[in-house]
C-alpha cells in the first residue's frame, strides 16, 4: 500500500474567488463563503487540469498507484501575512472544503488541516482552529508555517517559547504536524518554492538546537521536501553537535522527513541520512511537479518509481516508506 502523507486540496475555483473577494473588500462585506457544492468539489477532482499535465487529481493517484493521500491546504495560497480576520477565514473555509473533499473520497483522502497564523493573533488563538479541524473534523494532522510574515519580517526560530501553545496542543490531540511554508512577499529575493527550502532548513536548525523535544517527547514532526538543505550539509553541523556529546545524525533523526524530492540520488541521500524509520512517501501530487520529463518520459512526481528504482532498499524498507510508518504516525 502506498500512503502519500504530502498532497494538497484540487478546490474548485469558488474557493480562491472567495479568497480574492476577501482581499478585494478587506472584510468590509463580512465573512461570506466559497459556495462550494459536492458536484463542484468532484469536477475539481476528476476533471484534467491544465497546471497538473491537464490530468485529473484521481487520475494522477491512480496512475502512481497510491492508495491513501494526506490533503492540505495549498500552501502558496494562505495569505498568512493578511489581516487577521481574513487569514482566519480563509483558512476555516479551506479546511472545511478539505473535509469534504474527504468525505466525497473517504477510502482515497486523510484532511491535514491549516492554521491562521496571522501575528496579528497569538498561537493560542490559532489552536482553535486545530481543536476544530482534528476534533470536529476528523483530521489526521496540521500543517504549520515556520513563517507567517512571509518573508516580510522575521519571526521566532521554532525552538522559541513562542511556539508553545501549538506543540502542547499537538502532543495533547497526539497528531503530528508537517512543517510546510507559505507564500514569500515581494520585494523578495526568492520565490516561494525556493522560500520552502530556506525555510524547512532553518526549521530543522532551529528544532534540533532547542529544548522542544525535551520539553515535549511525544511531539511528532515532520519537515517536508526531505528537510530542505539540511541533508546535503550536515557535516557542517558534525563538530557542534559532538560538542554536545552527540551526533548529528542522532539530532537529526528526532524528527521525520517526506521523500518530495524529485531526483532518485536526493532521495537516497535523504534516506542514508536519517534512515528508513524516519523517512515517509510523499510526493504532493499533483503539484509543481506534475509534468513530463522530456529525458525519461515519467512525470516528475512520479516518486514512488525513484523509490522503486534504489536498488539497496529492502522490501522491509520500502514497505517502512510507503506505508508504515504514516499508519503509525497518523493513527491510520
Amino acid at each position: 500500500m502506498k500512503i502519500d502523507i504530502h498532497g494538497h486540496v484540487t478546490a474548485p475555483e469558488s474557493l480562491y474567488a472567495y479568497k480574492a473577494g476577501l482581499l478585494s473588500h478587506r472584510g468590509a462585506h463580512g465573512r461570506g463563503g466559497a459556495g462550494t457544492t459536492d458536484s463542484s468539489l468532484r469536477a475539481a477532482l476528476e476533471a484534467p487540469n491544465k497546471s497538473f499535465g491537464n490530468v485529473s487529481h484521481l487520475e494522477h493517484l491512480d496512475n502512481a498507484g497510491i492508495d491513501l493521500q494526506l490533503i492540505s491546504p495549498r500552501p502558496y495560497q494562505m495569505m498568512h501575512s493578511e489581516q487577521a480576520k481574513l487569514v482566519e477565514w480563509f483558512t476555516e473555509e479551506t479546511n472545511d472544503v478539505i473535509a469534504r473533499s474527504v468525505a466525497l473520497e473517504p477510502n482515497r483522502f486523510r484532511g491535514v488541516a491549516g492554521l491562521p497564523q496571522s501575528m496579528e493573533t497569538d498561537p493560542r488563538r490559532w489552536t482553535a482552529e486545530l481543536r476544530r479541524a482534528v476534533t470536529e473534523l476528523g483530521f489526521a494532522g496540521v500543517m504549520l508555517n515556520s513563517d507567517p510574515y512571509e518573508g516580510a519580517a522575521q519571526p521566532p526560530a521554532l525552538g522559541d517559547p513562542f511556539w508553545y501553545p501549538i506543540w502542547e496542543t499537538l502532543v495533547e490531540l497526539d497528531v503530528p504536524v508537517l512543517l510546510h511554508s507559505a507564500g514569500c512577499r515581494p520585494p523578495a529575493r526568492e520565490s516561494y518554492s525556493l522560500h520552502f527550502v530556506q525555510e524547512e532548513t532553518l526549521s530543522v536548525i532551529g528544532l534540533i538546537n532547542s529544548t522542544v523535544f525535551d520539553d515535549f517527547p511525544d511531539l511528532k514532526v515532520i519537515v517536508s521536501h526531505g528537510g530542505g538543505a539540511i541533508p546535503y550539509q550536515r557535516g557542517r553541523f558534525f563538530p557542534s553537535a559532538m560538542r554536545k556529546g552527540t551526533t548529528f545524525r542522532e539530532q537529526m533523526r528526532k524528527l521525520y522527513y517526506d521523500t518530495c524530492l524529485y531526483t532518485q540520488d536526493s532521495i537516497e541521500l535523504l534516506i542514508r541520512a536519517v534512515g528508513t524509520d524516519r523517512a515517509l512517501f510523499g510526493s504532493e501530487k499533483p503539484g509543481t511537479g506534475s509534468h513530463i520529463d522530456p529525458e525519461t518520459g515519467r512525470w516528475i512526481d512520479d516518486i514512488h518509481l525513484l523509490i522503486d528504482d534504489i536498488e539497496w532498499l529492502s522490501d522491509n524498507d520500502r514497505s517502512r516508506v510507503f506505508e508504515t510508518n504514516a499508519r503509525a504516525l497518523f493513527r491510520l
